[in-house]
């Protein structure tokens, strides 16, 4: 954790808001008491300690980004915060009043264009997200949601008519340093993992996977094993250790027991660009992988009868998987979902009229060779 975020941990909430001015972001106490097992801080943040924010300061973030230089103090803070904690919430939250009005957070954080101008500015942003005011989300989710579906902020920050000097805009709506910034992308807001720790966590995890007497994964990544296996992907592959598992399961171990875990498992999941360590999450899918997989995961489960903790061997587990789901549509398919919904992602939405063909190549290669071995 950084100095700037310590501090502001150990600060009290009027301290804050008024040395900050950060419209109420703050870093939440995640831990209890200020600055005690900081160690659990992203892990057990909640709903009640997400950090208040107005959506036109999210886009500010990309904005000073594209600027290339420090500027207002409070997006400046509002910065160190998402980069020192990406998985913490934040609630988005803007004067909507009528029945949102409960979380109303007045004018203070008003900018300078005046008070129906930041009105409508903020509930133009929810509009175009699809976000309801006060809604809560991970940082992760909410800036690769913005990146992807808000390219440019004409019409949101600034007009093409000035109709009166109230609505004139921001001054910098048609610089260009919103629309440089984006071009940066999330990872100049949230750094991605780096490749060596990549590279280190695929040596580890694949030494530990061969010398494994039990092999633990997330359900549904079975059937990912399988849609790879069926498009050709064969080790060593960078990203997960899927091809290695097969590959293990056909040639040396067929039948290595292997477990039902829960979330973005180290063995499988390990060299994952898109995994959280600490959280052991995955944070694909716009930075909301998680959840959409999540419900994979017990969607087979309930289709093959099993639970998490489950333990079966390999070559009798496949046989199982691919007697009962013939088609990835039947567990991957996400009807009625579109992006920016938290439950949308690429694969559910090309699952929703056929299954993916890949997996269908794969699982009849694989039926005939697991009869081989």
């Amino acid at each position: 954790m950084s100095q700037c975020a310590k501090q502001c941990m150990k600060m009290d909430r009027r301290v804050f808001l008024k040395t900050a001015g950060v419209g109420g972001v703050m870093l939440p106490n995640l831990a209890g008491d200020a600055g005690a097992r900081e160690d659990q801080d992203e892990k057990h943040a909640g709903e009640k300690n997400a950090v208040p924010v107005r959506p036109y300061q999210l886009l500010c973030v990309f904005c000073s980004i594209g600027e290339g230089k420090a500027g207002d103090k409070k997006i400046e803070t509002l910065k160190q915060v998402v980069r020192d904690h990406p998985d913490i919430p934040l609630r988005i939250v803007c004067n909507a009043g009528d029945v949102y009005v409960y979380q109303d957070p007045g004018t203070r954080e008003d900018s300078s264009e005046g008070r129906d101008f930041n009105r409508k500015r903020d509930l133009d942003i929810l509009q175009r997200m699809s976000w309801q005011p006060g809604t809560v989300l991970p940082v992760r989710t909410v800036f690769r949601s913005l990146h992807k579906h808000i390219t440019t902020v004409a019409g949101i920050c600034g007009y093409d008519a000035v109709t009166s000097p109230a609505w004139k805009g921001c001054p910098k709506a048609k610089s260009g340093c919103y629309e440089k910034g984006r071009q940066q992308g999330v990872q100049a807001i949230i750094p991605p993992r780096t490749e060596q720790e990549m590279a280190r966590e695929k040596e580890r995890s694949i030494q530990a996977m061969l010398s494994a007497k039990e092999i633990t994964i997330r359900p549904h990544i079975l059937l990912c094993a399988v849609c790879q296996y069926g498009g050709g992907t064969r080790p060593p592959f960078k990203a997960d250790n899927l091809p290695d598992l097969l590959q293990m399961i056909l040639t040396k171990k067929p039948d290595v027991p292997i477990k039902m875990a829960r979330q973005a498992d180290w063995m499988m999941c390990g060299p994952c660009p898109s995994r959280v360590a600490k959280l052991n999450a995955c944070v694909n899918v716009l930075g909301s992988g998680g959840l959409s997989n999540e419900k994979r995961d017990l969607d087979m489960l309930q289709r093959l009868g099993l639970n998490f903790g489950s333990v079966m061997p390999a070559r009798k587990l496949y046989q199982l998987i691919f007697e009962r789901i013939p088609t990835t549509q039947d567990i991957c398919k996400r009807e009625g979902n579109q992006s920016p919904c938290v439950w949308w992602d690429g694969c559910g939405e090309s699952n929703c009229k056929k299954g993916n063909a890949n997996y269908e190549k794969g699982r009849k290669e694989l039926m005939e060779k697991l009869q081989q071995v």
